[in-house]
């Protein structure tokens, strides 16, 4: 079974990359938030390394989240997840892989440019990350 196709299941596509931008953005205030508690643990040392400490507990949050649910929280606030070439959740090496992905499109701002622009143009809405691995971001399935 594949992803679902983004030209006769477009539903599933739909204001995704609205959707990863608004997930993004929730998921840093999240991040935000738990480096924030985690500094008086640090003897208040962890101000002086807080880019750090960001990018540490960010890599921590997005592949533990993803590999349990196959969605970050800010995903889940916006009703989508990511599904792999089989059209399956993502687990634990794919969703290490894919926070490995991200985080190197992150630190290399070109890539993380062709990303966005991938996002925004292509029929499936894959990131640079999406296309390497074969995953895809889509709106989450309705169960009854």
């Amino acid at each position: 079974m594949a992803p679902p196709d983004p030209f006769t299941q477009s539903q599933f596509y739909d204001g995704i990359a609205l959707k990863r931008l608004v997930a993004w953005l929730i998921d840093s205030v999240i991040i935000i938030a738990f480096c924030l508690i985690i500094i008086p643990f640090t003897a208040f040392t962890g101000i002086f390394f807080f880019p750090f400490l960001i990018f540490v507990v960010g890599f921590i949050y997005r592949t533990a989240t993803i590999a349990g649910r196959s969605a970050t929280w800010g995903m889940r606030v916006m009703a989508m997840e990511l599904r792999d070439s089989r059209d399956r959740p993502l687990e634990g090496s794919l969703a290490f892989a894919h926070t490995l992905g991200y985080t190197i499109s992150i630190a290399i701002m070109p890539l993380q440019i062709v990303s966005v622009i991938l996002m925004l143009t292509s029929a499936s809405k894959q990131g640079l990350t999406d296309l390497v691995l074969g995953t895809v971001a889509v709106n989450r399935r309705r169960t009854s």
